[in-house]
């Protein structure tokens, strides 16, 4: 069985496929724009743009500058397919520059999550280019869902689709105790199902997202009602992110022993934060060697960073920077979904998505075929 197509506001994607919007900088223009052209949606991710694109192209940007010159190189690359871009609602000082930014570069669609995104279509409303953007909200459960469709119906607007997020996502997830996070009715497919229910009634299509890994999970959530998964971890062990050779080389070898949801000392947001327990970045932080520290600013709550005084959170924005292609002095952090320990080798975009849309019947009989033509006869 072949994989649908879907369509979310003005735009038709060719596969049922959302490639996760990783930041800071790994979910980049190549990336998002490679996806794009097999068959996905490529999604870059807003969080540092000045200065991923700046280190780039080897000179300062500000925030909506720097995410429409991304959007702009990512549909270059892909001969202007539909490119999506993740913004943070974490991101306050940059939050409506990079809303407004992207719309300048082109882009099709904007995912935003880490936060419920209420301003949103506010922020969208005054761009030329309002009724051409689809806005997709991420959310964990019907009820966050339900309270962004009556905000944002005082500006006329509906979710174009939306994000369900569960538990075993990579990075902020959308609980701040781990058994919350962990509860049975919080399982991906549980809170799934009471989203699709609200969701038909207004006609908005749902996309899964957390723990997805392979054909069978795709063909699962299409069943279960979704018109689309969204994967990170997967894309982030491929040759296109902006990971550094250490992190994909940490993403391939690290076991599901290896695999934290850090709190305690954890994200400065108050939210749950998946990563590799042995990152250098973790490490430090967890054994106080790092004083408190925070000179980016991305990641704000009530416009201050945890970071900055306390020992009890880790600057992520310093520690996920020194982990992309942006030279940092700082250690590396990792952030994984729940099931990277099932990652073996760093592959290419195309060999990634053909993998993703082929079942696993097809699969099989491809390897015996190949077997069977690669062994002699006995005389």
């Amino acid at each position: 069985m072949s994989l649908p197509s879907f369509k979310m506001r003005n735009i038709t994607i060719p596969t049922p496929i959302i490639q996760g919007g990783m930041g800071i900088g790994y979910a980049n223009f190549k990336l998002a724009g490679t996806v794009a052209n097999n068959g996905g949606l490529g999604i870059i991710s807003s969080a540092a743009l000045d200065r991923v694109v700046g280190s780039r192209l080897g000179r300062k940007f500000k925030a909506r500058e720097a995410c429409a010159q991304e959007v702009q190189d990512a549909k270059e690359l892909c001969n202007g397919k539909p490119i999506g871009i993740n913004i943070m609602v974490a991101t306050v000082n940059q939050y409506e520059d990079s809303v407004l930014g992207s719309m300048d570069g082109g882009v099709d669609v904007i995912i935003s999550g880490a936060g419920l995104p209420i301003k949103l279509p506010a922020i969208a409303e005054t761009h030329p280019r309002k009724d051409e953007v689809a806005l997709v909200p991420i959310v964990s459960s019907a009820r966050a869902l339900k309270i962004l469709i009556r905000k944002w119906g005082k500006y006329n607007r509906v979710p174009d689709a939306v994000v369900v997020e569960g538990p075993l996502a990579g990075g902020h997830i959308g609980w701040a105790k781990k058994e919350e996070a962990l509860h049975e009715k919080n399982k991906l497919e549980n809170l799934v199902a009471e989203v699709v229910e609200l969701a038909d009634e207004y006609n908005i299509p749902v996309v899964a997202a957390g723990g997805i890994h392979e054909y069978i999970d795709i063909q699962k959530y299409l069943d279960l009602g979704c018109v689309a998964v969204q994967m990170g971890t997967r894309f982030l062990a491929t040759f296109e992110s902006g990971a550094t050779q250490q992190y994909k080389e940490q993403l391939i070898s690290c076991k599901e022993e290896d695999i934290k949801l850090a709190d305690g000392i954890g994200s400065p947001c108050g939210l749950l934060f998946r990563v590799i327990k042995t990152a250098p970045f973790y490490q430090e932080a967890i054994n106080r060697q790092r004083a408190p520290r925070c000179d980016k600013g991305y990641v704000l709550v009530n416009n201050e960073c945890d970071a900055k005084t306390s020992t009890n959170s880790f600057c992520i924005c310093n520690g996920l920077l020194s982990s992309s292609l942006v030279v940092t002095p700082e250690k590396e952090l990792y952030t994984v979904g729940a099931r990277a320990g099932e990652l073996t080798e760093i592959i290419s975009v195309e060999k990634l998505m053909k993998e993703l849309t082929t079942p696993p019947v097809q699969v099989n009989k491809i390897k015996i075929t190949q077997n069977l033509s690669s062994d002699s006869l006995p005389m």
